[in-house]
């Protein structure tokens, strides 16, 4: 009777570690998936910034470091490994795209090209679908995190390898609230 009961109690505890292992799984492909959502998303921003920058160049030919800074920081997302490198470079390249719309302010007749607006509408669309990239890419990895941390999934998590993802983060420089004067 008490081998019976014995066997049964490993049935059922190997059921449960194969429910719990398939769910990590499944939330470990999650989370990769989310990250090569906002791989897509940074892709096509890389490829929009070079018809931006030669749009901008006919008319602001000598914003030439400010033209350089948007190359050198686009180059540095496809370039980045990983989550915080990633972060940190695409969060550059945000900061030299506003620094680049907000010289296109002093040209008006390239704000009044069609070429250029329809590259700044891309752009931005573009942004908001990486924000919200970004935004499901840490709640997929809070739900992992908080899965592969809680019992009795740590326990499976560890004993399979399952690991902690990093969240991507804003840096501390941009979480600061801007100073607005008039």
């Amino acid at each position: 009777m008490i081998t019976e009961i014995l066997i049964i109690a490993a049935i059922i505890l190997g059921l449960l570690f194969v429910i719990i292992y398939n769910d990590l799984i499944k939330q470990r492909n999650r989370v990769e998936n989310a990250w090569a959502q906002i791989e897509v998303q940074l892709k096509r921003r890389y490829d929009l910034i070079p018809n931006l920058v030669e749009t901008v160049k006919g008319y602001a030919g000598h914003e030439k470091a400010l033209l350089e800074n948007v190359t050198k920081a686009r180059a540095a997302v496809m370039s980045a490994n990983g989550v915080n490198e990633t972060a940190e470079a695409s969060n550059y390249l945000s900061s030299t795209l506003r620094s680049l719309f907000a010289v296109a302010e002093n040209y008006p007749d390239l704000k009044a090209n069609q070429n250029f607006l329809q590259l700044q509408k891309d752009l931005m669309d573009t942004e908001n679908k990486i924000a919200y990239a970004r935004q499901f890419y840490n709640d997929t990895v809070m739900k992992y995190n908080i899965s592969i941390q809680t019992i009795p999934k740590n326990i499976v998590a560890s004993l399979s390898g399952f690991g902690k993802k990093d969240l991507f983060e804003t840096p501390q420089a941009e979480r600061e609230t801007p100073k607005v004067e008039f």
